[in-house]
């Protein structure tokens, strides 16, 4: 065993340890406080051992992906193996929710009290309800919104009322439209990995973001969705930074960076995501004017039409704490969310991010080429007076500069290191929203945004086999063991 593996092991011997204190803390805290509300801690869900018709399907899907994933993603042509991984997802997805049957799985998931779907006959008019829209945010306001239309800008709603506009009404249609839609998302993964790192990495990649217990809230939730347009924005982001049609894409990239903004008010931490794509990319200036134009499109149809995001955001916060926001115990979940994490990314992705730490803190011996910014060695003999007179600031300098170096030629740095930078980011706005304390709970599903672009981190990992083994056992426990809220 060599000693990668063994560090590999135990991260993720850690992780279940933070997993199995989160459920005995979180259990004992519920049974005596009772301020958790969740019956399953960390999980929004309750103990409840079942097969469904999805079973047989799922078992399936998992062993061929185990057996023959790995080696599929490094042969298919890539247009090929975007089109397979989408299928793969999608079938990975509907038979997790199916095991459920087809009405507590998907049907009715988002026709509960707690739902969009509850609310579509109040938009009649969609612009006099969105006017009206902050008016009944707030639980003491007259009709307030159900809590996840009050949690969410409108696009959120507006989509399932658009949905049943044109036919497609009912949870059983928006239940579809949420797995088919967000099963995307790692397709979007996939082309930004091979824009920004390489091919090879995306295609080690392919497998775990197929097969990911993250699908059992992928199926069936809104999260799902807005994890998919969140991840097509990073995408086309991507191509644009490498000169992919800069002005096509770039644009794309702002007009979806809006709409993610306008489905959900947490998601505008794909910012730091963005950042990251811009520090990677070598072609980053061109496409920004281009960007810059498609994110001012959705906030300016929402703005004309009379909803004011800023102001319904102000309000948010207010419900938020009206209601189990307000109870459940900042000092439990500010840990516990990140259990929840481990069980939606599941043990290979533990493992992965261990490596990526790894590749991110020896960056000097990662570069592809030798930097502008290299200094002469500190033991090089001074050349001329001035090197002897500032010696001192000479090795500090040169000090930092090997910091600084490899910050400064990202687009020119291996592709390992390029790959831990995006993970990095999309990890860093996980933990920005987790002490931000406006998601104590639920995690599982709110966070599946932040999720696929840590999935991404496997691509480092040596025998994919077994680690997707563990990531199918995972996800298979949890949807036969567990009555998921979504």
């Amino acid at each position: 065993m060599t000693r990668d593996l063994l560090r590999d092991l135990y991260a993720t011997a850690a992780a279940a340890l933070l997993v199995v204190a989160a459920a005995l803390v979180g259990t004992a805290i519920e049974r005596e406080h009772g301020t958790l509300h969740v019956g399953w801690p960390p999980l929004y869900a309750n103990w409840g051992p079942h097969v469904g018709p999805g079973t047989p399907a799922a078992l399936v899907v998992a062993v061929g992906v185990v057996a023959y994933g790995p080696r599929v993603a490094a042969r298919l042509p890539w247009r090929a193996l975007l089109g397979a991984a989408w299928g793969t997802a999608m079938a990975w997805t509907w038979s997790l929710a199916l095991i459920d049957g087809w009405q507590r799985g998907i049907a009715v998931r988002l026709t509960t009290k707690y739902e969009y779907l509850q609310v579509i006959d109040r938009f009649q008019d969609i612009p006099a309800t969105l006017r009206d829209f902050t008016g009944h945010i707030l639980l003491h306001s007259p009709d307030h919104w159900p809590a996840h239309v009050a949690g969410h800008p409108p696009a959120a709603t507006v989509t399932f009322v658009l949905l049943d506009r044109v036919g497609l009404g009912g949870g059983g249609w928006a239940g579809a439209f949420c797995i088919t839609v967000g099963a995307s998302a790692c397709v979007a993964v996939l082309v930004a990995v091979r824009a920004l790192a390489d091919e090879v990495l995306a295609r080690r990649a392919a497998p775990f973001l197929v097969m990911a217990p993250a699908a059992v809230w992928m199926g069936t939730s809104a999260d799902g969705y807005f994890a998919a347009v969140a991840a097509w924005t990073i995408a086309f982001l991507a191509l644009a930074v490498t000169g992919h049609r800069p002005r096509l894409t770039g644009f794309a990239a702002g007009l979806l960076f809006g709409l993610t903004c306008y489905l959900s008010y947490g998601l505008t931490l794909f910012a730091v995501i963005a950042g990251a794509v811009l520090l990677l990319g070598p072609r980053r200036t061109r496409p920004l004017p281009y960007a810059l134009a498609g994110v001012a499109v959705v906030p300016v149809v929402f703005t004309l039409a009379g909803f004011d995001w800023w102001e319904a955001y102000r309000l948010l916060v207010e419900r938020y704490y009206q209601g189990a926001g307000g109870i459940r115990p900042y000092g439990y979940w500010v840990w516990a969310n990140l259990a929840c994490t481990v069980l939606i990314v599941g043990p290979a992705t533990v493992a992965g991010l261990r490596r990526t730490g790894a590749a991110l803190f020896q960056p000097t011996t990662r570069l592809s080429a030798r930097s502008p910014l290299d200094t002469p060695p500190l033991d090089a003999p001074p050349r001329g007076r001035t090197a002897e007179r500032h010696g001192a600031f000479v090795r500090i300098s040169s000090a930092v500069l090997r910091r600084v170096r490899p910050w400064a030629d990202l687009p020119g740095a291996s592709a390992e290191l390029r790959l831990a930078v995006l993970v990095t980011a999309a990890f860093a706005a996980l933990l920005i929203a987790d002490l931000s304390g406006m998601s104590k709970a639920e995690t599982e599903r709110i966070w599946l945004p932040f999720a696929m672009w840590l999935l991404a981190s496997c691509a480092l990992l040596p025998r994919p086999r077994t680690w997707l083994a563990a990531q199918a056992t995972l996800a298979l426990l949890l949807n036969h063991l567990l009555l998921t809220g979504w």
